[in-house]
């Protein structure tokens, strides 16, 4: 799911009309229609009101995929899941997973994040880096395993696809 879809679908969960989310932005309702159909993005600025209009993070607003397990009143699941970072330094409790946009990096380097999202905060949601993955690929497995466990109710996840890395000054490499 991109920009465009995350954004109809946060509006809509808001109960809040493309006319009125405009009003808010101080665009036009065509501007949030171009938006909602991928032709465009807003300003940097609009998206910071729009992350705190709809409550949201930016990182949800921003990320490819989304994955939202709202069934937790249909099978008793808590509708979250334990996962380790890549680092093994934090273990999240997510609600949530978010992909990120392929990274333009070099060879040795890895081209996309998984996110964990934990929860609101009063700063708005709190997102973990989870793993990094050398290609799209891999990524989507990982997604896909992960909604299989949180629809099996599954308590917690062990990442399976993404690359071993080390940090290396400011970059992040893969471990060769």
């Amino acid at each position: 799911m991109a920009f465009a879809d995350n954004l109809k679908q946060m509006r809509k969960k808001k109960g809040i009309s493309q006319e009125e989310l405009a009003q808010l932005l101080n665009v036009s309702r065509q501007a949030v229609s171009k938006w909602e159909q991928g032709i465009g993005y807003p300003e940097v600025e609009k998206l910071l009101i729009l992350s705190s209009q709809l409550n949201v993070s930016l990182d949800s607003l921003m990320a490819d995929e989304i994955i939202n397990n709202n069934t937790s009143q249909d099978n008793h699941c808590s509708g979250r899941i334990l996962i380790s970072s890549y680092d093994g330094k934090s273990i999240v409790n997510c609600y949530k997973i978010l992909s990120s946009h392929m990274f333009k990096t070099k060879d040795n380097e890895p081209k996309y994040a998984l996110f964990g999202v934990d929860g609101n905060s009063f700063w708005g949601e709190h997102t973990t880096v989870l793993g990094w993955y050398d290609n799209e690929e891999n990524i989507k497995k990982e997604i896909q395993e992960i909604m299989i466990a949180m629809k099996n109710c599954e308590s917690s996840y062990e990442l399976k696809y993404a690359v071993k890395t080390r940090r290396h000054l400011w970059r992040i490499k893969i471990k060769e």
